[in-house]
């Protein structure tokens, strides 16, 4: 079980289950009374919720034995019951999880004496429960605070050879939890637990979904020897307008897991007040994303009839393709396709585009998982009617591999040959609560597949007839929460095939620089994405909502100086004019997006 664990955490991203307390709380069971021992008088009740977190696609079920040692279960008269307990806690999760998905067996910190004549040792008292939980699929020691309730459970579990999770619970206050306080814990296991290493440390409870970003961030950066496992609480209300609001719907949680899982950790789920809600929305919308990093697809010639025809030059491939091939400084606008199906301002947009000189018009597919146009209609539009180059998305979140190759298909029939392939955002619940993503592949497996499609080979290596020659653009995150990925896939991006970068939107010019800097090897033209703010609100909602964007304060100061909407709109172009000539010279090209459409706003950035 302990290989068989640690082969699911690396194959993929595992989803833990969220809280039970808070769950049996709802169910008008009160804190007077050992949640625990509901497993023996109310079985169903236990049963009920381990099946509805299954049921929303956990992969980990986790038993409701927290607090289920003699010390704590005494106070309500059952320390004689404590192994029973246990051993009852572990059959109701197994018998709904029926191999369908792991049990772990919790244990939670042992208390302090309440009386003079408790003189039980931890270790006494984590070996009596766990000789109750010897069934579970692993143990998970869950919100340990304390040095000496690491050292505890280290002792006690390497006692009886059980696979084993230590989970920490560090201050919400993340002042009071600087990286060296987080590096003595690691230190401590790693140090104490040679003989018999945990399959996993995790960080759970805390202070919300944000603040156990901040403790995660600075686990990672400490190279952790082993996978990392996430389960924040709800976190506490914040004070919004003079209300006191609860953040942490399904999507919260879901925006906060995406970066938990691209900062590393190999396992995420809740703690309390994180319900089935929120687990069925992780299934939903991040593991589908982060799994699809690990489906690498390899194209090659079915056999040695195949033949593979040498991928045209990018300056023979189009226009555009020239203008990169030329060196030619690029100027571009995106333009984002309607919601309905009215082109009349997409093409109108574009053809003021034209008319000044802008190289091309840039289309998302879907942004931020919104249901719009395909940029496909909209680029056949704006070619026949604005005389300017179109370079639609191509977004991986919402078609399988087959129907990806059938779009690629369809742009080469068109003759629109230049692409800008996106792995793309988990879908949101909005308006289309049922949507899923689907994340056969990411842009890396996309640029692979096209640039196969360029040689004349399709996804299964059988022969097209025919060479496509579609100029391959990709994007970049400056600002990605964990760097070292970024770095790492914007290389296998280029080294899959792509021709040309563009950036997320940039706001912290020397972040990008930096970045500019360390991927020069690659000699790939590389775009930068310019967004001009329409007003504080707009800035306030990049700052906070928008993945992969970072804003300076000094930003959000001068959009707070200027006080009327227009001139924060003067303010947004004037920062968006700034931010260009600060990277000018590092960048083959800049993309300004038309805030709500507003193509002239974007044009007043390049004038």
């Amino acid at each position: 079980m302990k290989e068989f664990l640690k082969n699911k955490l690396n194959e993929g991203l595992v989803i833990f289950d969220g809280a039970m307390g808070t769950e049996i709380y709802r169910r008008n069971y009160f804190v007077n009374s050992s949640y625990e021992q509901l497993c023996l008088t109310r079985p169903e009740v236990i049963q009920e919720i381990h099946q509805q977190y299954l049921d929303a696609g956990a992969d980990v079920l986790t038993t409701n034995t927290y607090n289920a040692n003699s010390r704590r279960l005494g106070r309500f008269g059952l320390a004689d019951k404590t192994v029973e307990i246990n051993a009852a806690g572990v059959a109701i999760a197994k018998k709904v999880a029926n191999n369908k998905a792991l049990v772990a067996g919790s244990v939670g910190p042992v208390g302090a004496p309440e009386s003079s004549s408790d003189n039980r040792t931890s270790l006494e008292l984590l070996r009596e429960q766990l000789s109750g939980l010897v069934e579970a699929d692993f143990i998970i020691f869950e919100s340990l605070r304390t040095t000496a309730g690491v050292l505890s459970a280290i002792e006690a579990i390497s006692e009886i050879k059980l696979p084993y999770i230590l989970s920490l619970s560090l201050e919400s206050n993340v002042s009071h939890t600087p990286e060296d306080a987080i590096a003595k814990y690691l230190n401590l296991i790693i140090e104490n637990s040679k003989d018999f290493p945990p399959i996993a440390i995790g960080l759970n409870c805390g202070g919300g979904p944000e603040s156990t970003l901040f403790e995660l961030e600075k686990l990672m950066h400490l190279n952790p020897p082993f996978p990392v496992i996430v389960q924040p609480n709800a976190g506490a209300p914040r004070d919004i307008d003079g209300r006191r609001l609860y953040m942490t719907n399904g999507e919260y949680l879901s925006t906060y897991a995406k970066r938990y899982a691209e900062l590393g950790a190999k396992g995420i789920g809740g703690c309390c007040g994180i319900t089935p809600k929120h687990i069925a929305e992780l299934v939903r919308t991040v593991k589908p994303l982060m799994n699809a990093e690990k489906h690498t697809i390899t194209i090659a010639p079915k056999d040695e009839s195949v033949q593979v025809i040498e991928e045209l030059p990018v300056e023979e491939r189009s226009d555009f393709g020239r203008k990169l091939a030329e060196g030619k400084f690029i100027k571009m606008i995106e333009i984002t396709p309607p919601g309905g199906f009215d082109l009349t301002k997409v093409i109108t947009g574009a053809q003021l585009c034209s008319q000044h000189g802008i190289d091309a018009v840039n289309l998302p597919d879907g942004p931020r998982a919104s249901a719009r146009m395909t940029p496909m209609a909209a680029a056949l539009a704006i070619r026949d009617n604005a005389n300017i180059t179109p370079i639609p998305h191509c977004c991986c979140r919402d078609r399988s591999l087959i129907g990806l190759q059938a779009e690629l298909l369809s742009y080469a029939a068109l003759g629109i040959n230049n692409l800008l392939f996106i792995t793309g955002d988990p879908p949101k619940l909005g308006d289309y609560p049922f949507s899923t993503g689907v994340f056969d592949t990411d842009a890396i497996g996309l640029t692979k597949l096209q640039k196969a499609m360029n040689q004349g080979i399709d996804l299964g290596g059988k022969p097209l007839g025919q060479a496509t020659k579609v100029v391959i653009g990709v994007g970049l995150d400056p600002n990605a929460i964990d760097p070292e990925r970024e770095y790492r896939r914007v290389c296998e991006k280029v080294a899959a095939g792509a021709n040309f970068i563009v950036t997320q939107p940039v706001f912290a010019p020397e972040k990008l620089i930096e970045f500019l800097d360390r991927i020069a090897h690659l000699k790939t033209p590389v775009i930068a994405g310019i967004w001009p703010l329409t007003s504080l609100r707009n800035a306030q909602f990049m700052k906070t909502e928008v993945p992969g964007v970072v804003m300076p304060n000094e930003i959000m100061d001068r959009m707070a100086s200027a006080k009327t909407k227009e001139e924060q709109k003067a303010m947004g172009v004037a920062i968006a004019r700034e931010s260009l000539a600060q990277v000018r010279n590092h960048i083959a090209g800049v993309q300004v997006s038309a805030p709500f459409g507003n193509v002239q706003l974007a044009l007043d950035v390049l004038a």
